[in-house]
């Protein structure tokens, strides 16, 4: 039975694919600090650690006690806009949390280190997506995720680490904090629309995005580890068709039958069109027919109308105001 490490499991992403990894036959370790994630969303067989990937004593004492096979490391902070405004945070616990457990993976001979990633790091203006384009990452969070992959690279260049990159974007689905007012504008709209708010829409929504719903994403990460023709392979992850943000609106406010009050907001400075090619991962995981985005919606807000919102904390250790936007003030 392999061991497996599971870094942000009890966040969205990282609790579906420890569940994944368990009905696989694995022995599931999730290390989690709690700050975006909740401990009932962590698989009632996984054993959960509350802690912190910067916290380096705890890392090198759990690899010495479980010599972990494999490591999922999907843990981050993944708020590309705000990543601007808090450069040393996202460093910190994008990066160098990062880096400290591909140490812990090198000296301790672990088989694959798995890393989600992001299409982030391509930039704008490189449509579609492919793995092969050479990545530009134009804020923080994109910058940081690009850095992990090419210091694992280096790693299994120096030290034989077998690695596999994933670029998901744009996930929801069940389990999804829909409170995060900074990240994931399908929970965001699920969460305004149960308050009673306006739906926020920043610039004129007109910018374009292929939402994945986690069931098409988080079973890939899973069983990557058991396919040889993945090891040391970089892949986009998730959905093909984009849509813009005024049609996911619509969509998601039809599965509530609302008619919704729309408050269209400055435009952020961010990609405004984002989609990717998947022609590598279906050549090498197979294909499979994805979630469309009525059902992937329909599939979220039955759990979303059974669990409730979990409001999130505004962001306080802002370390940049300059340019924030006003809805974040």
């Amino acid at each position: 039975m392999p061991t497996s490490l599971v870094t942000g499991g009890a966040g969205f992403l990282g609790s579906h694919v420890a569940e994944e990894l368990l009905a696989r036959g694995h022995r599931v370790v999730v290390l989690d600090d709690l700050s975006g994630g909740f401990a009932d969303h962590v698989p009632a067989s996984a054993e959960l650690v509350v802690g912190s990937i910067l916290d380096a004593a705890l890392v090198e004492t759990l690899f010495a006690r479980h010599r972990f096979d494999h490591v999922f490391h999907l843990a981050a902070y993944a708020a590309e806009g705000l990543s601007h405004f808090i450069r040393r945070f996202n460093y910190d616990n994008n990066l160098v949390g990062s880096v400290q457990l591909i140490n812990q993976a090198v000296r301790s001979k672990v088989r694959t280190f798995v890393f989600t990633s992001s299409i982030a790091v391509y930039g704008r203006n490189q449509l579609p997506m492919h793995e092969d384009t050479p990545p530009c990452p134009e804020d923080p969070y994109g910058i940081a995720k690009y850095a992990v992959e090419l210091d694992l690279k280096a790693a299994h260049e120096l030290f034989g680490l077998d690695w596999i990159i994933f670029r998901p974007h744009n996930v929801y689905g069940e389990r999804q904090n829909i409170g995060d007012r900074y990240r994931n504008v399908v929970g965001i709209f699920m969460n305004q629309i149960l308050a009673g708010e306006p739906l926020t829409v920043f610039g004129d929504g007109e910018q374009t995005r292929a939402f994945s719903h986690v069931a098409d994403v988080a079973p890939v990460i899973a069983r990557s580890v058991d396919v040889p023709a993945a090891k040391n392979r970089v892949f986009n992850v998730g959905a093909d068709q984009p849509v813009t943000v005024n049609e996911l609106l619509r969509v998601v406010a039809a599965e509530f039958a609302v008619t919704p009050t729309v408050s269209y907001l400055p435009a952020r400075n961010e990609v405004v069109h984002a989609w990717a090619d998947h022609g590598r991962v279906r050549e090498v995981f197979g294909t499979a027919e994805p979630v469309g985005l009525e059902e992937g919606i329909r599939r979220m807000a039955a759990w979303v109308r059974q669990h409730g919102a979990r409001a999130t904390p505004r962001f306080e250790a802002l370390e940049i105001t300059e340019n924030l936007p006003p809805a974040w003030r």
